[in-house]
């Protein structure tokens, strides 16, 4: 049977693809072809008898070859074009992706205040354990300077560059600076980048499992897919993050590998030294300690990597940043401290926290501000030793920023939050964020710095089974109902087996509610979706996706009739004990396949329409947070639309074209159906739901107070004051010692 070897053609063409699309169209193939031997089965007992089988065969045979042939025909035209990468898309998508790196991070650099007034001049030097570095003879070229600055980034990055292979280590004790070192290089190797050299991109390295992408090259593809959408647009051709990843088109700055378990770091040590070809460049951060246990986990140093270290501050420099920071004129209190920490010999509280970056963000957060007096800060009595003065500058940290940052509604003011936050319910709720991070995320294989908003309804387990069973009921009732109606019908025009419409809309409700149920209890594992609704150019993909949608449409339309003609032959026949006139199988079929087409004309188009919709086609703009919830947001709803318009314009336009006694009841019908029925389908169908199980997650929250319900909100006003960073679409506190000392002061509420 041809049909039957265009089955296993698209079985193969989905197993070596590993593509959903063409899994579904093989599954779909079967079922027609069950179909198509039951019907035809059937129709031995039809009035035509075997002419009649004949028929059928014939034409449920040519409906079912055609999307099969079609699938066959775009696999092979995707395949031919994803053959080869036109070198002037690749480089229009390096161009694309380095503007979107430097945007994002000259943003986060400015509300970090890395230069204001100056970076903090961190002096930087190899380290001297031998152990963590590899031989000298196996880093060709120039030797790193011994020292360099981060007041002098220039002069760093040129010593990067004239490395025989550019790979760098970068070590530190907590809050020294190592993660804005990365960012000042990542800023100045973008900003004078030739055009062969490959675009650096600082991501948590935390995030990469060595199981699942063995190669850093597959990790970075997923990465680069999900942190910047714009290079999936179908301008650039297919395939353009793995062409970046694999041919070295990229310099990966990985951020935070003390964030990974002791064997998971050396995994990822492992896993980098495989991947790297010789010139092949990386930048990674780390702290010392645990860089050190981790090399000794994996018996192996980062291959040709020159490894700095920090200095401590010197308490003169520390001071001198201090007062470029004052005013001119900053008064007799601040001339004390400085003086005092300038001329500091012995460990002081206040010139051990200058000592770090992290002790003078923290003592020009708290303190240079209008009326603070920092006269307390060298009394021994009130702070005895660093980690009371570290305490109690954390302590004042929030309400310090709240103060200094008073909310503004201007767009253009891109570092004042947009609404009114009390500091102590900020500071309870970024209290257990911190602890939900720390203690939650691990058990669930994600680091416990990044924090993505579609992964709180897993962390939370927010999706229980009672909210399964409550989402599948609406759908499974309106399913069943549905069926039981449209049976109904039939059976009251043709006789039959009563029963027959009950039973089956008892078995859809079942079927429904199971499908509900089994569907929300995958959206907390789904990935955001990325939405654009603009065409800008994207016409001919528009129409693309809408071909492909009628043809899944048409496809799985035409399969319902024919099963629907089958289900009620078989009440008729049941209901005549086999033994009367059954009817006209074919004219059932005929006449069943004839509405399926006319249903199924406009849900294959909204499939396309949503299919398209998951296309980004923005790329002027880095994805954030909050772009990245917002496009997600947009894709939802977009698809509940969809159903709702289908289902509700043809009843519409029905009820006003009738007489004015049924008039309203139907439109009101209409109406009614679209927007249950409609929301139901939209929301349950598709494949990235992750805005739907992080509504569901606020909202179990909020009710429990331990987060606000418009948790995106929340979160970007704090990252507007400082409190947290975004690397990408996910959010990290500033410090990572600021949620460490938060989650350590969290304390359950308790019930009532």
């Amino acid at each position: 049977m041809p049909i039957l070897g265009e089955i296993v053609t698209l079985d193969v063409v989905a197993r070596r693809s590993g593509s959903w699309k063409y899994g579904f169209i093989f599954w779909i193939g079967l079922a027609a072809l069950a179909a198509l031997l039951a019907v035809i089965g059937l129709s031995f007992y039809d009035k035509g008898g075997l002419q009649t089988a004949a028929n059928v065969a014939q034409l449920v045979g040519v409906v079912f070859a055609i999307p099969a042939l079609v699938a066959g025909l775009w696999r092979w035209r995707h395949s031919a074009t994803a053959a080869g990468a036109d070198p002037e898309k690749v480089a229009r998508a390096l161009d694309i992706l380095a503007g979107l790196v430097s945007d994002q991070w000259r943003t986060e650099s400015i509300r970090r205040s890395l230069d204001d007034p100056a970076p903090i001049p961190v002096q930087w030097r190899l380290t001297t354990r031998r152990e963590l570095m590899d031989h000298p003879v196996n880093m060709p070229g120039p030797a790193f300077p011994l020292t360099a600055s981060s007041d002098d980034i220039a002069e760093l990055a040129g010593s990067f560059r004239a490395l025989g292979r550019r790979r760098l280590v970068i070590l530190g004790v907590p809050g020294s600076g190592k993660t804005t070192l990365a960012v000042q290089l990542l800023l100045e190797l973008l900003g004078t980048r030739a055009s062969d050299e490959p675009v650096p991109v600082l991501l948590s390295v935390a995030g990469w499992d060595p199981t699942a992408h063995p190669r850093l090259q597959d990790w970075l593809t997923v990465r680069l897919s999900q942190d910047y959408p714009s290079l999936g647009t179908p301008g650039l051709g297919p395939g353009i993050p793995a062409i970046l990843a694999d041919r070295g088109h990229i310099l990966p700055i990985l951020d935070g590998l003390d964030e990974l378990p002791t064997q998971a770091q050396a995994a990822i040590i492992a896993a980098v030294n495989r991947s790297l070809a010789g010139s092949d460049q990386l930048i990674l951060t780390s702290r010392t300690a645990e860089y050190g246990d981790a090399v000794g986990a994996a018996g192996d140093v980062l291959t040709s990597a020159v490894v700095i270290e920090p200095q401590p501050l010197e308490p003169f420099a520390a001071a001198d940043y201090l007062y470029r920071c004052l005013p001119p004129e900053p008064g007799p209190a601040w001339e004390r401290l400085l003086a005092e920490l300038s001329a500091t010999t012995s460990g002081t509280p206040v010139a051990e926290m200058a000592e770090r970056p992290l002790g003078l963000w923290l003592l020009r957060t708290v303190y240079i501000s209008p009326g603070a007096d920092p006269a307390p800060l060298l009394d021994p009595a009130r702070f005895p030793d660093a980690g009371a003065l570290r305490a109690n500058l954390f302590a004042q940290l929030i309400p310090a920023l709240i103060t200094a940052h008073p909310p503004s509604r201007d767009p253009a003011d891109l570092f004042r939050p947009r609404h009114r936050r009390h500091p102590a319910r900020v500071r309870d709720r970024l209290t257990y964020l911190a602890h939900h991070m720390i203690h939650r995320h691990p058990a669930h294989g994600l680091s416990s710095r990044d924090f993505a908003w579609w992964h709180l309804a897993r962390t939370t387990n927010a999706i229980s089974w009672p909210v399964k069973t409550a989402l599948g009921i609406p759908g499974g009732l309106m399913a069943g109902l549905l069926f039981a109606y449209l049976f109904g019908i039939e059976l009251a025009f043709t006789g039959g087996w009563p029963a027959a419409g009950i039973a089956v809309g008892a078995v859809t409700v079942f079927v429904g509610w199971l499908a509900g149920w089994r569907g929300p209890g995958k959206w907390s594992r789904q990935a955001p979706g990325f939405a654009d609704l603009h065409l800008r150019g994207q016409a001919a993909s528009l129409m693309r996706r809408l071909g492909f949608g009628l043809m899944y449409g048409l496809g799985g339309s035409l399969l319902f009739g024919l099963v629907y003609s089958l289900v009620a032959t078989l009440a008729r026949w049941l209901g005549s004990g086999f033994g009367g006139d059954s009817g006209s199988f074919l004219s059932s079929a005929l006449a069943s396949g004839a509405v399926a087409l006319l249903a199924g004309l406009p849900i294959g188009l909204a499939y396309g329409l949503v299919r398209w919709a998951e296309q980004p086609t923005e790329v002027d703009r880095a994805t954030t947070p909050m772009t990245s919830w917002r496009r997600d947001r947009t894709l939802n709803l977009t698809r509940a639309a969809c159903p709702v318009v289908i289902v509700g314009l043809p009843g519409l336009a029905l009820g006003l074209s009738m007489e004015s006694t049924l008039k309203l009841a139907v439109i009101t019908a209409s109406v009614v159906l679209a927007l249950v029925y409609g929301l139901v389908v939209g929301f349950m169908i598709g494949r990235h739901h992750a805005w739907m199980a992080y509504v569901i997650a606020t909202y179990r929250l909020a009710w429990s107070r331990r987060l606000p319900r418009r948790l995106m909100r929340f979160r970007d006003d704090m990252h507007r004051l400082g409190l947290l960073r975004a690397i990408g679409p996910v959010y990290q506190f500033r410090h990572a010692e600021l949620q460490d000392h938060l989650a350590a002061t969290y304390r359950p509420r308790r019930p009532g």
